[in-house]
């Protein structure tokens, strides 16, 4: 499979991606292929909306629609300030949402974002 899927995980058990990395390693043991796998993590919703802002999402969005740029051509796409825009790159690449190719244009490097949010569980009456 060449599709590239970053896994959003919000408030996700401790224990499922402990056993996520167990099974990988498992089958590595068993030299099985193993389909890659990139996923980030957020203690919880407030955490996740810090981190990918509604202007951090239009970054992505516009990356993925009109393909790899630098960050002056960003900043002239979206007409935001450059610091901005240089600011909000620099987040997105920690938590590797963005990345940076040889020619040192931005870019998202995956097919699909794939977001999985765990509520809180209702409290009892």
């Amino acid at each position: 499979m060449n599709e590239h899927i970053l896994h959003v995980h919000v408030a996700e058990p401790l224990a499922k991606s402990l056993a996520r990395a167990a099974e990988t390693m498992e089958a590595l043991e068993r030299q099985e292929a193993v389909e890659p796998y990139l996923g980030i993590g957020f203690a919880d919703v407030g955490r996740m909306l810090a981190v990918l802002t509604p202007r951090r999402w239009d970054l992505i969005a516009m990356l993925r629609e009109k393909g790899p740029m630098n960050i002056a051509e960003v900043a002239r796409v979206t007409g935001r300030n450059y610091k901005n825009v240089h600011q909000d790159i620099l987040t997105l690449m920690e938590w590797h949402i963005l990345d940076r190719d040889e020619e040192g244009h931005i870019h998202a490097p995956f097919d699909e974002l794939v977001l999985d949010v765990k509520l809180p569980g209702a409290k009892a009456a």
